[in-house]
């Protein structure tokens, strides 16, 4: 397996609409992905993003592949499908007079419905009365409803969000439900995925919240009197102003583990794997997103509030990334596809431990080429320091022989 070293330039990003802060996004060096795929040199049908995430790779490959996204994450499958979805053609730009229309009235019938639940930052005086506040809300969770479509009012209100932002979430998430599998549906939560972000009062993940405290007050008050309709209609006019769609290629969106949609490929296509590389889980990050697009009523727990069905990835533990990465060869070699995979020098597992594992499972099939990039990557409040000097390798596995 022959191996050459490249050192790519900075490029121009590729301009996509902007859906989620998210650990590990490729947003920022999506021209460094794209290009390193051309660089594969192959013609090929089909390229699966294998861990899509925010599902910029696949949005950003549309017009020259069949695209197959998949995670195994129900929220990536609604920002996948949101990408490659005609909505420019399927929703006409007026619509959002009607939707607000809806989700006003569903917002007034959940608050005549629960008329004691009043939580009002604007007339506040100090941070004993706003910490009065946020505990008030918390509580809502030993409360109950009576109206559906309650969940992030019950779940959520006082900790990322206030009661009456939450409201607003399960408002606009009920009026969704009545568009489900149509363009709409994937617009509408979409841009309320977008918009929980601006007005949400964390680090911009659901990691944790941050408590209140004399010091951050007019922080946290600057989030907790955000209008969440505003940033859902802001990028809901975005996207069918300019997402035009897959032009005429087709695309498949599946919620699979790797290893099941490895299964899936189509024969000789390329697969773009992104996998964690830390030991991060990325369901503890954004579980919040998670229960809002499965609106399950699970079972949540300690003070982020998460779902204690979170999956745990192999790829972010020391006692089966190993194999993890065994899998992913195997599997893409058993398709007779071809790989280019996305890691790092902080990665769990090193560049020459990669290129082993690679060597004993290609053989001489495979032909290897390693690119590298430098930049700076966010820590999104995982550190004191809000961004790391990172190498990012994209490493190219071309089927050579048949």
């Amino acid at each position: 397996m022959s191996v050459e070293n490249l050192i790519q330039e900075p490029q121009v990003e590729t301009k996509i609409p902007h859906l989620l802060k998210y650990m590990g996004s490729k947003r920022e060096i999506l021209d460094f992905v794209t290009d390193a795929i051309d660089q594969l040199g192959v013609k090929a049908d089909w390229v699966c993003d294998l861990f899509a995430g925010t599902s910029v790779v696949g949005a950003s490959l549309k017009s020259k592949f069949n695209v197959h996204s998949n995670d195994i994450q129900a929220y990536s499958s609604v920002l996948s499908k949101t990408y490659l979805t005609d909505l420019k053609s399927a929703i006409p730009f007026g619509k959002i007079a009607e939707l607000k229309k809806e989700v006003t009235e569903r917002v007034k019938q959940f608050k005549d419905a629960h008329p004691a639940f009043v939580f009002d930052y604007h007339n506040v005086n100090g941070f004993e009365e706003v910490e009065a506040l946020e505990k008030a809300q918390q509580a809502l969770i030993d409360e109950d409803f009576y109206l559906g479509f309650h969940l992030f009012a019950k779940y959520y209100s006082g900790t990322y969000w206030t009661y009456d932002q939450c409201v607003w979430i399960d408002s606009i998430r009920c009026v969704a439900e009545s568009y489900k599998d149509m363009p709409e549906y994937y617009a509408m939560m979409s841009s309320l995925i977008s918009a929980m972000s601006y007005v949400s009062q964390s680090t911009g993940h659901y990691a944790q919240y941050r408590d209140v405290t004399e010091s951050n007050l007019l922080d946290i008050l600057q989030y907790r009197n955000r209008d969440i309709w505003y940033y859902f209609e802001r990028k809901f006019n975005e996207l069918i102003l300019n997402l035009n769609g897959t032009a005429t290629r087709e695309y498949r969106v599946t919620t699979l583990d790797y290893l099941d949609c490895l299964s899936t490929v189509k024969p000789g296509a390329i697969i773009y794997a992104d996998p964690p590389y830390q030991s991060v889980h990325y369901s503890r990050f954004y579980h919040a997103l998670e229960t809002l697009v499965k609106y399950d009523n699970p079972v949540v727990a300690h003070k982020g509030r998460y779902r204690e069905d979170r999956h745990q990835s192999p790829f972010c533990k020391k006692t089966t990334v190993i194999q993890a990465f065994v899998a992913l060869f195997n599997g893409t070699k058993v398709k007779n596809a071809h790989l280019a995979l996305s890691y790092s020098d902080t990665g769990m597992i090193s560049l020459d431990q990669i290129k082993s594992l690679a060597s004993g499972i290609f053989g001489t099939g495979y032909r290897i080429t390693i690119l590298e990039k430098k930049y700076k990557h966010s820590t999104m409040g995982r550190s004191d320091e809000k961004q790391q000097d990172v190498v990012e390798y994209i490493i190219l596995f071309k089927k050579i022989n048949g």
